[in-house]
């Protein structure tokens, strides 16, 4: 079984007399098991030159999806006829683009898919599955050095410990954070300078940890057959890299955070007001672009862990929001169904007039800022993973129609993904099972 030191069931080194990984390790005097590496943070890529335009990304699923007829809309290209819930993101026409006959190729399995939905790994629900590296991972190898935080990753009523649309490149699930007032205070709220010279030297410490794992196995390399070298190679390559992301650490505990320009905000009590958790976070990704805090953020919105709920302090639904997503075509449920969904569609109208608002350089931060919005349900009554909802706002493309595929035999999501990563100034090709670049996603700045 997976133990909480080696999540993956990674299969130990072998070193010759049979030292095990975790005796190795144990010697240095500390319990630092390989695995975990990746969980600490992103490994610390090569500089990359920032852009003038400075780019970012926010990634956003709803894990139980939206109801299709409600959702997507008819015709296409720039002249489709809005659905209903489109409807109520009319004032922003020209900012989006929605698709139709999307999907990650290989990805079902239910509930699962929604911890791919940022990766595309194939067959989430198999026996000895590993997850892969999720796209604001991927960004923040390359770019994250140029922010104080080299992604955020951000939840609403998130299953602490099972879900999460960041994984690192070993296939580490990264926590949510849950709490708006938590996230504030990182962004905005430098400890004390106590504080800040423990923070150091607990930064020091790692290194000097790693030092000494290093250390011991040079001694033991020599001993050590090729493909065994080969494998510590790789892992130390991997540790000095974790060690330069440590001194990057270290000099921005030294630099003052932005001032903030409203007051902590306060976190809701109960999983009830997930519409206000939800504003919240939105609220939370702004002020992170806003300051340049971090150019990747990724947000859970896990309704499966949500209770009945409160939509807009007037109306509350009768049951949970899971319960509702198995409507079995019930009029009563689809009802509340579309109320949710309405909302969600409000909250992202508010994000983008709100983007549009704060300005940078002159210019709207949501011409510089991608925002992703969908779901690894097509539908969540059928439990469904093909055809998902998805929605792409802002970020400099030339938006305002819809991109039409085949909706039984999907074109692959990660296409867009590439896109994206390319518009970021990332210099990238493939990502999971893409094919290319997004057909029709041209840019217009």
């Amino acid at each position: 079984m997976p133990s909480s030191l080696n999540p993956a069931n990674t299969p130990y080194v072998a070193f010759k007399r049979s030292v095990s990984r975790r005796r190795f390790l144990a010697g240095t005097g500390v319990l630092l098991a390989l695995p975990m590496l990746d969980a600490m943070t992103p490994a610390f890529a090569a500089a990359v030159p920032s852009a003038t335009k400075p780019r970012r990304m926010l990634g956003i699923c709803n894990n139980l999806g939206l109801v299709p007829e409600y959702f997507f809309p008819t015709g296409k290209g720039k002249d489709y006829k809005a659905s209903p819930y489109l409807e109520l993101l009319q004032a922003h026409r020209k900012d989006f683009s929605v698709f139709s006959g999307v999907s990650h190729p290989d990805v079902d399995g239910g509930h699962p898919a929604d911890n791919c939905f940022l990766t595309a790994a194939p067959h989430p629900s198999s026996g000895g599955f590993r997850n892969t590296i999720s796209l604001d991972q991927f960004m923040a190898e390359r770019i994250g050095h140029l922010t104080r935080f080299p992604a955020m990753t951000l939840g609403v009523n998130c299953a602490r410990g099972s879900r999460s649309l960041s994984w690192t490149a070993g296939g580490v699930m990264i926590p949510t954070e849950e709490k708006a007032s938590e996230v504030f205070r990182k962004m905005f709220m430098g400890g004390s300078a106590t504080e800040v010279l423990a923070q150091e030297r607990r930064l020091q410490l790692g290194q000097s940890i790693l030092d000494a794992v290093g250390g011991q196995a040079g001694e033991l390399r020599r001993s050590m057959g090729a493909q065994d070298r080969d494998r510590l190679d790789q892992y130390f390559t991997s540790v000095r890299e974790l060690e330069q992301r440590m001194q990057m650490s270290k000099e921005w505990e030294k630099k003052p955070r932005p001032v903030a320009k409203s007051s902590t905000p306060l976190d809701p009590s109960s999983p009830k007001e997930y519409m206000d958790k939800v504003r919240l976070m939105y609220d939370m990704a702004r002020l992170c672009f806003e300051t340049d805090s971090s150019r990747a953020v990724t947000l859970m919105l896990d309704s499966v862990n949500t209770p009945a709920l409160d939509i807009d302090h007037v109306h509350t639904t009768t049951d949970g929001y899971h319960s509702l997503s198995h409507h079995g075509k019930s009029a009563k449920k689809l009802s509340q169904l579309k109320d949710i969904d309405s909302m969600h569609m409000r909250l992202l109208a508010k994000l983008m007039e709100d983007l549009k608002t704060s300005k940078e350089d002159g210019a709207p931060l949501l011409d510089r800022t991608m925002i992703l919005y969908g779901s690894n349900f097509g539908n969540a009554n059928a439990h469904t993973t093909t055809n998902m909802p998805t929605l792409l706002m802002g970020g400099g493309f030339n938006h305002g129609q819809h991109h039409v595929f085949d909706t039984e035999h999907n074109y692959p999501l990660p296409n867009l993904f590439v896109s994206m990563l390319q518009r970021m100034g990332i210099d990238a090709d493939k990502f999971a099972s893409s094919t290319g670049t997004m057909r029709g996603m041209n840019l217009v700045g």
